[in-house]
């Protein structure tokens, strides 16, 4: 059965209106309910009708409009007089009278646009309304300086980026200023929305989960945090399995930037990590089936990776990790590459894997993979001395013993990836 177009429209327009004007009686309770008597004309009614009314009045006058318009200078005039009473009372709000346009303005959108866009607006609108509270929690939550330096960091890669140039102009640098400030970009990126999720999203949802997010950000300072919590409340088996998922996650994490700067590594680093990250989220199930976890938040990692300074200083790393790697590998070989890892795995290993990934060294992909799995593997070397020295031999021994394991299992098999590669 075919519906007449314009039957269609109407219907759906005074739905949208309908529903719109529940949401907004919806709304009205909670502001009367937190601040007292407000301000505010329309109802569920009066919604229903202004979005007739614009539908009406653009369909009689589907020539210049001039009915349309009048309406919506009408609605504003009223608003206008009603404002200006408001002001006498300190009202100030004007975010309802924006709602009663947007609704007003179903009546074109629907009969000149796809029926999609009115429906997208409408869930819009109800979304946001809807989302009143949670927004407020949210904000009063926030650090407003993570908001500024968020802009500083968005501001400097989509105008400082492009103007970079994409040509090797550094002496003794194989990579132009622009990949190297896009890497930054790319890995501060990862680390930021593990920040975010760990601080904001699941900060108060366990250690384990902690663990895990902490790892996208820093398997490191997840690992410390941690452990000073296990001096303070005792050998926990759930600090156990959160300090060796945060090692887990670092696997991960290394192969999902192995992909995006260097796929064929990425393939090759897939199955050896994807292994040993599984083993020690199986390793971490284990530990936390046999303990109750303590009614108690977790810390957190309260330094933002996306501020200028850290920005600064990780570029600046990169950057003397890529000619630090290019001297060695020149005058060394694989030999000193490999030492060179080892001792990088007990810094902070990003820009060492980045330099090594993004940079045109004397080395094979085989080469790079095992100075990833080298890195990677004495970091965790690294951790688990962290985890000892700030948790305590009592409280976190478990955890420290198989991060070494992990470790020493990816540091053999990335002295020996050479020669199991041939077979």
């Amino acid at each position: 059965m075919n519906i007449n177009p314009d039957l269609l429209h109407f219907l759906i327009v005074t739905i949208f209106s309908f529903l719109i004007g529940l949401e907004v009686k919806s709304y009205r309770h909670y502001i009367n309910e937190k601040n007292g008597e407000n301000y505010f004309f329309g109802d569920v009614r009066t919604f229903s009708f202004i979005g007739i009314l614009g539908f009406v009045l653009f369909l009689v006058d589907g020539q210049n409009h001039l009915l349309y318009i009048t309406g919506f200078l009408s609605i504003t005039t009223l608003y206008a007089i009603l404002y200006n009473y408001n002001l006498s009372k300190n009202k100030r709000s004007i975010l309802l009278y924006i709602v009663l346009l947007l609704v007003y303005s179903f009546g074109a959108l629907i009969q000149i646009k796809p029926l999609w866009m009115s429906a997208l607006l409408y869930v819009s609108i109800v979304f946001i309304l809807n989302a009143n509270r949670g927004i407020e929690k949210y904000i009063k939550e926030v650090n407003i300086t993570e908001f500024e330096t968020l802009g500083k960091m968005v501001l400097l890669s989509a105008v400082i980026l492009p103007l970079l140039p994409d040509t090797k102009t550094i002496p003794y640098i194989p990579l132009s200023p622009f990949k190297i400030w896009f890497a930054v970009v790319v890995i501060s990126g990862i680390s930021y929305g593990g920040y975010l999720l760990q601080k904001y999203f699941f900060s108060t949802k366990g250690y384990f989960l902690t663990g895990i997010l902490g790892g996208l950000y820093s398997s490191t300072a997840t690992t410390v945090v941690l452990a000073r919590k296990a001096k303070r409340l005792g050998s926990l088996g759930v600090i156990d399995a959160a300090i060796i998922s945060a090692t887990s996650v670092m696997y991960i994490r290394l192969i999902v930037i192995a992909f995006l700067f260097n796929v064929e590594v990425g393939k090759k680093l897939l199955i050896p990590f994807g292994v040993l990250a599984l083993v020690g989220f199986l390793i971490s199930v284990y530990f936390l089936k046999n303990t109750k976890e303590k009614k108690e938040d977790p810390d957190i990692v309260d330094h933002n990776p996306l501020e200028l300074k850290t920005a600064f200083i990780f570029a600046l790393l990169f950057v003397a990790m890529m000619m630090l790697t290019q001297y060695v590998t020149k005058n060394y070989g694989q030999s000193g590459l490999e030492i060179l890892s080892f001792i990088v795995g007990f810094t902070d290993i990003d820009p060492f894997v980045l330099s090594i990934l993004t940079g045109s060294f004397s080395v094979t992909n085989v080469q790079v993979v095992a100075a990833v799995m080298i890195a990677a593997g004495s970091n965790n070397l690294l951790k688990a001395i962290y985890a000892l020295w700030f948790g305590g031999l009592k409280q976190t021994y478990r955890s420290a013993l198989l991060i070494v394991l992990l470790g020493m299992i990816t540091i053999v098999f990335g002295f020996n990836y050479e020669k199991l590669s041939v077979f």
